[in-house]
C-alpha cells in the first residue's frame, strides 16, 4: 500500500464522507496494475465503515476492490476459501447486521464472480434477506419500501442473483435449503402487497429445485489448488509420473490416454439423458412438495401456480 494510498484512504475515514473526486483518486492509485494486496483491501473496508452515505460511484469501487481480492487474491484464482469467506463476514458484520445494502450487494457480487464458495456466505446474506422480510428490519428496509409483512421486487432481484449464483451451495441452481426459505417467505408474506416479481420468483425458484438438473458438483478450492498445481508443475517429476504408470499396466494406461485425450474409448456421460431424469419429479421430491403444500390444509395462489407450472414443464 503507497503512502498516497493511506493519506486518502485515512482522509475519507476521518471525514466520514468521501466524494465522488476522492473515490476516483482511490481507484487510480489502488488498482493501477488491477491488484489488490490485503493492506489496501483492509483500508477501503475501513472507509466503507466510516463513510456514512455511500454513494454509487462508492459503492461500485469498494465491490470491484473487494470482490478482486476475495476472489483472486490467491491461488487458485476464482475460488473463495473458507478463511477468506469467513474474513469477508467478520469485517462486514456488526453484530449479526450489515450497516446498508453496499455490504449485502458485496457479498452477492462475490457469489456470482466465484467459480466455487463457501457455502457459509450464500447462507449468510439468504439469512439477512429473509429476517428483513420477516422482522421489517435490516439492509433492504429503507422508508416504508416494502411494507411490513411483504417482499419488494428490489429483494426479489437480489434472492434471485444468489440462489443462481455461481458460487455456494447448488451453484446455479436452488438447493432444498433455498427451496424451504422460500416457502417460508411465501408463507410469511401471502395476501401482502407483495411486488410484481415475487410469485416468479417463488414458482421458478421451487421448479428449478424440483426439476433443474444439478449437473457435476463443483471443484472446492483445496481440489482446484491440486489440480493447478500438478498442471503447472514444470519439473520432470510429472513426466516421470506418467513413465512409472505407463510400465505399471501399459495397455490400460494407453487405454486411459486415449480415452482422455480423444473421447473414443470408455463410457460417456449421457448428460441429455440426466438432464430428461431429472426433469421428472421423483417421489422423494413430490413427497417433499405435498408436506409443504399439506401445512396449512390448503393450496393458496402461489402454491397453485407453482402446480401449474410443474405441470406445464
Amino acid at each position: 500500500m503507497t503512502m498516497q494510498f493511506r493519506e486518502l484512504a485515512s482522509q475519507a475515514a476521518a471525514d466520514g464522507t468521501i466524494s465522488a473526486e476522492e473515490v476516483l483518486s482511490l481507484r487510480r492509485v489502488a488498482r493501477p496494475d488491477g491488484v489488490i494486496d490485503p493492506a489496501e483491501a483492509e483500508a477501503i473496508l475501513v472507509v466503507n465503515d466510516h463513510v456514512a452515505d455511500k454513494s454509487a460511484e462508492w459503492t461500485q469501487f469498494l465491490c470491484e476492490a473487494i470482490v478482486e481480492f476475495v476472489v483472486n487474491g490467491r491461488q487458485p484464482k476464482g475460488y473463495v476459501d473458507d478463511a477468506t469467506a469467513q474474513w469477508l463476514i467478520e469485517r462486514l458484520d456488526h453484530d449479526g447486521r450489515l450497516d446498508s445494502v453496499t455490504e449485502l450487494e458485496l457479498i452477492v457480487r462475490v457469489l456470482e464472480k466465484a467459480l466455487n464458495a463457501p457455502d457459509l456466505l450464500k447462507r449468510y446474506v439468504l439469512d439477512h434477506i429473509e429476517r428483513a422480510v420477516l422482522s421489517n428490519e435490516g439492509p433492504t428496509r429503507a422508508d416504508d419500501i416494502p411494507p411490513p409483512g411483504a417482499i419488494s421486487d428490489a429483494e426479489c432481484r437480489l434472492l434471485r442473483r444468489v440462489i443462481f449464483a455461481s458460487g455456494g451451495d447448488g451453484p446455479a441452481r436452488v438447493s432444498q435449503a433455498e427451496a424451504e426459505m422460500l416457502f417460508r417467505l411465501k408463507d410469511a408474506t401471502l395476501g401482502s402487497a407483495n411486488g410484481p416479481e415475487w410469485e416468479r420468483l417463488f414458482v421458478q425458484g421451487v421448479g428449478n429445485y424440483l426439476q433443474g438438473w444439478q449437473g457435476a458438483a463443483p471443484l472446492s478450492s483445496e481440489r482446484a489448488g491440486e489440480l493447478e498445481s500438478f498442471m503447472n508443475d514444470r519439473t520432470s517429476r510429472v513426466g516421470k509420473f506418467f513413465g512409472r504408470m505407463a510400465k505399471v499396466n501399459a495397455g490400460t494406461f494407453a487405454g486411459a490416454v486415449h480415452a482422455v485425450t480423444l473421447g473414443r474409448d470408455g463410457p460417456r456421460r449421457d448428460i441429455a439423458g440426466e438432464a430428461r431424469a431429472a426433469h421428472e419429479v421423483t417421489n422423494a421430491e413430490t413427497l417433499w412438495l405435498n408436506a409443504r403444500i399439506d401445512a396449512d390444509d390448503k393450496v393458496d395462489a402461489l402454491e397453485q401456480a407453482l402446480l401449474d407450472f410443474i405441470a406445464d414443464e
